[in-house]
């Protein structure tokens, strides 16, 4: 196998999953306030539009409908909304007909294409409902990293079937996209201080700001502990740093709902807090089965606001409501977090790259504080002499837990690998792929970030591994492998 080339094992589809510019979020949009630092206009729009008389704005309400109606779900429920935002700061003192609240709401509102610049780094798991289908087939869910204007992310979603015969098909997505409610979250007082740790905060100013709390508590409380801090003591310079940190932990925890009437692959996980304003990226879904059987969909994801990463996780036992919330500890810094499929040992047990550079194995108690790490694998190949990482949550099979991994090496070219771990004790490799699995093909080499090949979860069914990857930033693709001959082509570890 040579230094650059794939394997013969994995076995491309015709399928290419390519960004679908229709699919628009009608978004809340103040004029002049389009970068940070911008001076609102929203005052000089809202006196013109109060100076037209009703015959123009029945005028320009028709028009809307008429260029934008059939593009969204409820268009006329979204001005609305974005008509009561705009009026709590900019007061309307006359009485309004419906149909000029329609128009402000108009003016303050803009269509934006998640996928308007690119679609990749797909995550695979099996659907909680296989209801339906003939047998062998197995229904997915794949998470998909939509990247629109400003190199803005979100997390959508496509649904599909894998056949026994190695068929995949992939569902037409819901024209109309959904973006969901958000609210706060109900906080638990170890992970936050934990975060705070993480953050930079002292013991002495956690202790001040938050001793009085309870083991769960919520924002009112969390506002009411704070509010209780001697003005001496609150007005101190690095006391205000932490009450603005405390407040990031706070608004990185939510909870957001999507209406019942909304297909899976119509819904939009949109960024909602500040550390997540120039992105979601990259969420590595798991089904997660507890002991006693239940199961939980978790999905690690990179949250950027612009400067800064964080590793957050995303929960959902239906994909219509979901927990946020923010992770921490040395093993759940920087990016790629993927966690195992059921506890091991008691314990979560998740993949790691916290240094940037290598493969290390992790473990946590509540699958959200992540402290304990060894290193598992590093760069050593002519593919992956840069940095290595994983390719979503390991793959339980009798022999071992199957690995993806990703290596980058010279050109900062992306492949993927494998590599097998011991089922009782992960911290064991058992054997590796010498050379990559899949590398960029010649019609896959250029796009938004050329030169790569990635994925953030494979899916397995009758025996044949189906790998959705990313092709360049800006596409996905399908490869297949058989997983017992991509087991049996492994290099043994010494012992």
């Amino acid at each position: 196998m040579g230094y650059f080339m794939s394997s013969d094992l994995a076995t491309r589809t015709n399928h290419r999953l390519v960004p679908d510019v229709r699919r628009v979020v009608a978004k809340l949009f103040i004029p002049g306030e389009e970068t940070r630092r911008g001076t609102s206009r929203a005052g000089a729009v809202m006196a013109r539009i109060l100076a037209l008389d009703e015959a123009e704005v029945s005028a320009l309400v028709q028009a809307v409908v008429a260029d934008f109606g059939d593009r969204h779900r409820d268009l006329t429920s979204i001005q609305l909304g974005h008509f009561d935002i705009v009026t709590r700061e900019i007061r309307v003192d006359e009485e309004l007909t419906v149909e000029r609240r329609i128009l402000i709401g108009a003016c303050f509102t803009h269509e934006y294409s998640p996928e308007g610049a690119a679609l990749f780094n797909p995550s695979m798991v099996a659907h909680p409902d296989q209801s339906g289908l003939r047998p062998g087939e197995l229904r997915f869910v794949m998470s998909v990293r939509c990247v629109g204007e400003g190199h803005l992310s979100s997390i959508g979603f496509r649904t599909g079937v894998l056949g026994p015969d190695r068929s995949v098909v992939v569902d037409v997505p819901e024209p109309f996209l959904a973006i969901g409610t958000s609210q706060p979250g109900a906080y638990r007082l170890r992970p936050f201080l934990s975060r705070l740790t993480d953050l930079g905060v002292d013991e002495h100013t956690v202790q001040v700001l938050l001793g009085g709390l309870a083991d769960t508590f919520t924002p009112d409380e969390l506002n009411a502990a704070i509010a209780e801090v001697h003005e001496h003591t609150l007005h101190r310079e690095r006391v205000q740093v932490a009450i603005e940190q405390v407040h990031q932990v706070a608004f990185a925890t939510y909870d957001i709902e999507f209406p019942e009437d909304t297909a899976l692959s119509g819904r939009l996980l949109w960024p909602s807090a500040p550390v997540e304003r120039n992105g979601m990226e990259d969420a590595r879904l798991v089904r997660f089965q507890e002991d006693d059987g239940s199961v939980t969909y978790l999905a690690p994801y990179t949250a950027y606001d612009g400067a800064r990463i964080a590793s957050h996780l995303l929960s959902t036992e239906d994909f219509r409501r979901f927990r946020v919330a923010p992770m921490s500890g040395q093993a759940a810094r920087s990016k790629g977090l993927a966690i195992f499929p059921r506890r091991i040992q008691g314990r979560y047990a998740a993949l790691s790259r916290w240094d940037r550079e290598n493969l290390c194995m992790a473990y946590s108690d509540d699958g959200i504080i992540w402290e304990d790490s060894t290193i598992l694998q590093t760069p050593q190949y002519g593919w992956d002499l840069i940095q290595v990482g994983n390719g979503g949550s390991p793959i339980e099979l009798p022999r071992g837990w199957l690995v993806l991994t990703h290596g980058v090496g010279p050109m900062r070219q992306y492949a993927l690998g494998a590599m097998l771990l011991d089922l009782a004790d992960p911290a064991i490799v058992l054997a590796r792929l010498p050379g990559p699995l899949l590398t960029p093909r010649a019609d896959e080499r250029d796009g938004y970030v050329p030169n790569v090949v990635y994925t953030c979860g494979a899916l397995l069914n009758a025996g044949c591994l189906t790998i959705p990857y990313g092709i360049s930033d800006g596409a996905i693709g399908f490869a297949q492998v058989d997983v017992d001959e991509l087991v049996s082509r492994m290099t043994p570890e010494p012992r």
